[in-house]
């Protein structure tokens, strides 16, 4: 166990089919985010934790998180009927397919990242990427790492699928992290406190990170023909 005051960070993979992660929407048009974002990481921990919707979620919104993109998904929208009392109306809502991020969640306290990381494999309330039908596709947790979000990022393998690696390679992958306050990027988004929500800036560093993904096309594309001549 690393001592205290020794950076760490615990490690998320989000993938699914469908995600989809709001900030700024209404009732007719409900928008996704291209990644996770920080109010949407909280309240899946909430739920992990099994607190209620009036508790607090202060110690939560404190730590320091950050998002790397291993797959970008599709943005794909689809129509819904809401029946109301006296009328109906169509809402258009949209979200990610085939999405998979790397979420990290920064801290000097290796027992609450670890406690977290319990409470997401043995979760209290069902886990969700950001609507009720948004399953996660496979587990979650990926561990605690000792080193900064940054650093955690740069050496973590990319988790992304075998067809998009062979598709688009070595390219880098994009990264929002949360910054100091003194970063280029603002970002509206929901925070949360004891009694109702409000909205609030939190402030966000996007990069494009180069690592070595240690990446081999043509064994890639070994892999997927094998899988393929099984398959007939």
């Amino acid at each position: 166990m690393q001592p205290r005051g020794v950076m760490g960070t615990l490690l998320l993979r989000f993938a699914g089919p469908m995600q989809s992660w709001g900030v700024d929407s209404n009732y007719g048009v409900r928008q996704t985010e291209r990644q996770p974002s920080k109010s949407g990481i909280v309240g899946l921990l909430a739920a992990a934790q099994g607190r209620l919707r009036g508790e607090s979620v202060e110690d939560l919104s404190a730590l320091r998180m950050g998002v790397r993109v291993d797959q970008e998904g599709t943005l794909q929208s689809d129509f819904q009927m809401v029946r109301g009392i006296k009328d109906s109306y169509v809402t258009r809502r949209y979200y990610l397919s085939d999405a998979v991020f790397v979420v990290g969640i920064e801290s000097d306290n290796e027992e609450m990242l670890r406690n977290i990381a319990n409470a997401v494999q043995h979760p209290k309330f069902p886990l969700y990427l950001g609507r009720r039908a948004y399953v996660p596709a496979g587990p979650i947790v990926l561990g605690v790492r000792h080193g900064q979000l940054e650093n955690v990022f740069r050496s973590e393998p990319w988790t992304a699928a075998d067809w998009y690696k062979c598709k688009f390679g070595n390219k880098g992958l994009r990264v929002r992290i949360e910054g100091n306050g003194n970063m280029s990027v603002l970002r509206k988004e929901l925070l949360f406190n004891d009694k109702f929500r409000r909205y609030g800036y939190v402030s966000i560093e996007e990069t494009m990170m180069e690592f070595n993904t240690d990446h081999d096309p043509m064994k890639t594309v070994d892999q997927l023909t094998t899988v393929n001549n099984i398959g007939h």
